[in-house]
């Protein structure tokens, strides 16, 4: 019993310390940059022509998800149409096939 005991206390004990290692690492400490990041974050005008704009982007994006939902319910739409044919085609044949 005392062998079980101590293996919990143990455990707890290793458990909480690698709790405490963890919530140290994702603690943010606040620095500020240096002339060297400052520079490095500084806008850039011979980049300026590269970068998106949002508005632009957003458009884009928009049109990318109306043709995907359009060719969604392009595909459905076939495969709607198909099964439909099939069923009648079935239905058609099993009437000429009754009749006969």
């Amino acid at each position: 019993m005392a062998f079980f005991l101590n293996k919990t206390t143990i455990g707890s004990h290793f458990q909480a310390t690698q709790n405490d290692a963890l919530f140290l690492s994702r603690r943010q400490f606040h620095v500020e940059p240096g002339p060297r990041e400052r520079a490095l974050l500084a806008e850039d005008p011979s980049l300026k022509r590269f970068k998106s704009h949002k508005n632009s982007v957003r458009l884009l994006k928009r049109v990318g998800d109306v043709l995907t939902i359009a060719v969604v319910a392009g595909c459905c739409y076939e495969i709607y149409v198909k099964a439909v044919m099939r069923e009648e085609a079935r239905k058609q044949a099993k009437a000429e096939g009754g009749s006969a």
